[in-house]
């Protein structure tokens, strides 16, 4: 059973064993570090009641991790990014501004300064991730095209601070392992590929000591589950989505 949270455990311990020391995002960009780092990046798209469990499972081992979260309706959770501050990990804001204002740049940069000052109250967020948006028209990452997020007091943005040349980014995107059909937006620009078929492959590569020294690994806690409803449910909604998103993909090509 692949994406459940036991595969995950699973994962975590691999990572250990296998020498990585564990940073959050934050960290990786402020305090550069030699030898083998992991940057563990969670996207927040829904069920933040599913990132809370993950946050707990790290904590438990001494992890921390950056957790970027959606500021919508069903998604923002106070009480849940309260409890994953309180066990040491980094919060921060996954943001859709240039969606949310439907391509106003003007607005968008209000919205995004309004929503990271949200956040703040609960964390010093230093970082932050573009949300993917994958049925909107607009890239959020074009905003800053016209803005300057370093004028927020943020250093980093995964999607443009980091040389993935010489950093292996992986993400379910798609509920698989760099799935490129099934990723609109969740690309980067770099020399470093990596496609494996589930995540007992990926766990073995680590342990075989196969993967670079430096990784970023994006989960999207939505799809991690014990196994049960959720699991099944979250499957069958992820091969339908995927099918929509090999369309989408196509066409923008």
């Amino acid at each position: 059973m692949d994406f459940t949270l036991k595969t995950y455990r699973s994962l975590l311990s691999a990572l250990e064993q296998s020498g990585y020391a564990f940073r959050t995002f934050e960290e990786f960009l402020s305090v550069p570090a030699g030898g083998k780092v992991v940057v563990l990046r969670h996207d927040i798209d829904k069920r933040p009641e599913n990132a809370l469990r993950m946050a707990q499972m790290e904590h438990a081992s001494g992890i921390k991790a950056s957790y970027y979260i959606r500021v919508v309706k069903g998604t923002w959770n106070e009480e849940i990014i309260e409890r994953i501050v309180a066990l040491g990990h980094e919060v921060s804001y996954h943001y859709e501004d240039l969606t949310i204002a439907k391509g106003n740049y003007e607005k968008a940069f209000e919205y995004f300064k309004k929503h990271l000052a949200e956040i703040r109250c609960f964390y010093p967020a230093k970082t932050v991730c573009m949300h993917g948006s994958p049925l909107s028209r607009w890239d959020n990452r074009k905003l800053w095209e016209k803005y300057n997020y370093r004028e927020a007091g943020i250093i980093g943005e995964p999607y443009f601070d980091v040389d993935y040349t010489k950093v292996l980014y992986i993400t379910d995107t798609g509920r698989a392992w760099n799935k490129t059909g099934a990723s609109v937006r969740d690309k980067v620009e770099g020399g470093l590929e990596l496609k494996v078929k589930n995540t007992r492959r990926l766990i073995t590569l680590i342990g075989n000591d196969e993967l670079p020294e430096k990784l970023i690994i994006n989960t999207h806690p939505q799809r991690w589950f014990d196994f049960g409803w959720g699991w099944m449910s979250e499957f069958i909604c992820q091969h339908i989505k995927n099918a929509v998103k090999k369309v989408l993909v196509a066409f923008m090509h």
